[in-house]
């Protein structure tokens, strides 16, 4: 029995629906929500209602979500689940599977905190494309997250990705006043040793240019993008964990 209970017993908190994008699932026109709540405190993160007080007039319902992908079902083709951390979510499973009946295919956001989710989740073959984020190198990445982050966990959920069959990348959202070289030669190193141990390599892996928004969790901190030539950088030490390594969020 799939951890979250029975079906219909709980709803998603779903607090934000963009009915179309071209960017959010790689190769699917595809819609994309936004759950509420999330298990990490990351000061730069773009969407600070969503980790610490959703708005209750922001929130919509399953049902609006489903009837709209019913509708637009010759035009989309996949459905991009976000956050917030959508792991949290006691109805995740029973959701996907509502999605799924009407053809879709789901791509998964995650900060991949809960491994044994995301493992349940590809075995029972509900994830087309699985996003992770790491968010910094180990050392650096309780500040990168906010709180007392657990290491083994994201390394188990590295691992249970190289393992599986589903499409999957890695990525670093990029900080000055978070990151620096360091990080990067440390991601290097830990995923090298999480390869090592696996049959499988890293995709796809993405630097993410950082951006300010005034929704910002942290408004009072001094974060700031690196430059195109910085972020070029960082990428040329990740190359030889991974077969593609590229820029996001740069013009």
């Amino acid at each position: 029995m799939f951890p979250y209970g029975f079906y219909g017993q709980f709803v998603m908190n779903i607090y934000g629906f963009d009915k179309t994008s071209l960017l959010n699932y790689p190769g699917h026109v595809a819609a994309t929500v936004f759950t509420g709540g999330c298990n990490m405190r990351c000061p730069y993160c773009h969407n600070g209602e969503l980790v610490l007080n959703p708005p209750a007039e922001m929130k919509i319902s399953e049902e609006e979500v489903l009837a709209h992908l019913k509708k637009r079902s010759n035009v989309l083709s996949g459905l991009c689940i976000t956050g917030g951390e959508p792991t949290l979510q006691p109805d995740l499973c029973d959701f996907i599977e509502k999605v799924r009946a009407l053809g879709y295919k789901i791509k998964l956001d995650t900060n991949g905190l809960k491994p044994n989710t995301l493992g349940q989740l590809l075995e029972k073959g509900f994830l087309d494309y699985v996003a992770m984020d790491i968010k910094a190198g180990r050392d650096n990445y309780s500040r990168a997250t906010g709180i007392n982050a657990n290491i083994d966990k994201i390394s188990e959920s590295v691992s249970i990705l190289l393992k599986s069959d589903v499409e999957f990348e890695l990525r670093t959202t990029v900080v000055r006043g978070i990151h620096t070289e360091e990080d990067f030669a440390d991601i290097k190193s830990w995923l090298s040793e999480i390869v090592g141990e696996s049959a499988s390599r890293i995709e796809h892996y993405y630097l993410q240019s950082y951006v300010y928004r005034d929704t910002v969790l942290d408004k009072d901190g001094a974060y700031e993008s690196f430059t195109k030539e910085e972020l070029e950088s960082f990428a040329e030490i990740l190359i030889p964990i991974a077969d593609n390594v590229s820029l996001r969020g740069i013009d």
